[in-house]
C-alpha cells in the first residue's frame, strides 16, 4: 500500500475502519484480492504480488489485518527479502517474536512500515524508525511512504476525511464503503511549498502528492476498504483501477467472525 488511513474506536458500530490506496506500476503482475493459503498454512484474504510474492494487505477470517508500505528513499537499493512477506509474517507470528526478529533482520528489507490491526487496537513497526515498535489504541491514524503520522499533505487529507466520515456513519456498512471509495479518489495535488523532499525530484514529488494518483504507467491500482463491526460483521471492498484511472472490476467480501 502507499496510503492508508484507519480509525480505531471512533464509531460504536464500527470499531475498526481502514481505507487504503495501493500505487504501483501497472505492468507489475498482480492477482486480485481473494482467499488463499500461505506457505505456513494460514488462510488469508489478500491480493498477491506475482513478481516477488507476498502481499501488501491481508486479512484473517477473524478480522485481523496486516499491511505494509514502502519508505520512499530516492535511489535506495532493493532489499534481499521482499517486503510483501511482512504482512503474512505479522498475521502468523506473535508480536514479541516478530519484533525481535525484525530487530535482527530489518536490514534485509528495503525501508518499510508495517501495521497489524484488530478491533481492539494494534501495532506499528518500521525499520526506518529510531524507536521501532509502537502500540496503537483509539484514534485516527495515517500512513504513507514515511513514518506513521508523518504530515504529508496526501496523508492529512485522507486522515481528516476519514475522521469526519467514520463518526457520522450510521449502521449501513456498504454506504460507508461507498463514501470512503469516493474520498479515496481525491486527485488534489499538494502545493509545492508543502511537498516532502524524498530524493525523487520535484516533478515526481508533485505527481505522487495526491491521495489518488493518475498516470499511464504508474498510479493507483487498487482501493481497499475494510470495516469490522461490533457485531462481528466483516466487510471488504476492493476496487481495481487501470491506467489513467479507468475503473476495473470491484470485488466485495462479507463474513461473520
Amino acid at each position: 500500500m502507499c496510503l492508508i488511513a484507519f480509525a480505531l474506536g471512533q464509531n460504536r458500530s464500527f470499531p475498526l475502519v481502514l481505507a487504503a490506496n495501493r500505487d504501483e506500476f501497472f505492468q507489475r503482475p498482480t492477482a486480485a484480492m481473494d482467499e488463499w493459503r500461505t506457505g505456513t498454512g494460514d488462510t488469508v484474504l489478500a491480493g498477491r504480488d506475482l513478481k516477488s510474492g507476498g502481499t501488501w494487505l491481508a486479512l484473517t477470517p477473524a478480522g485481523d489485518i496486516a499491511a505494509v508500505t514502502n519508505v520512499r528513499e530516492g535511489a535506495a537499493e532493493a532489499g534481499r527479502r521482499s517486503r510483501g512477506e511482512l504482512p503474512l509474517r505479522a498475521l502468523h507470528e506473535s508480536r514479541a517474536r516478530l519484533w525481535q526478529r525484525l530487530a535482527d533482520e530489518g536490514r534485509q528489507y528495503a525501508g518499510f512500515n508495517l501495521i497489524r490491526l484488530s478491533a481492539d487496537g494494534g501495532w506499528y513497526y518500521s525499520n526506518r524508525d529510531a524507536h521501532p515498535g509502537r502500540w496503537l489504541h483509539r484514534g485516527v491514524f495515517g500512513l504513507s511512504n514515511h513514518l506513521l503520522q508523518t504530515p504529508w499533505p496526501k496523508l492529512l487529507r485522507l486522515r481528516t476525511a476519514l475522521a469526519r466520515a467514520v463518526p457520522d456513519a450510521g449502521h449501513d456498512a456498504w454506504a460507508l464503503h461507498q463514501r470512503l471509495l469516493e474520498l479515496l479518489q481525491d486527485t488534489t495535488p499538494a502545493p509545492d511549498h508543502a511537498l516532502p523532499d524524498t530524493g525523487v525530484g520535484l516533478e515526481t514529488e508533485r505527481f505522487l502528492s495526491s491521495p489518488f494518483i493518475v498516470g499511464p504507467e504508474y498510479g493507483t491500482r487498487t482501493t481497499t476498504i475494510v470495516t469490522l463491526a461490533a457485531s462481528g460483521d466483516i466487510r471488504v471492498t476492493e476496487q481495481t483501477w487501470h491506467p489513467m484511472a479507468q475503473p476495473g472490476p470491484q470485488r466485495r467480501f462479507h463474513w461473520q467472525r
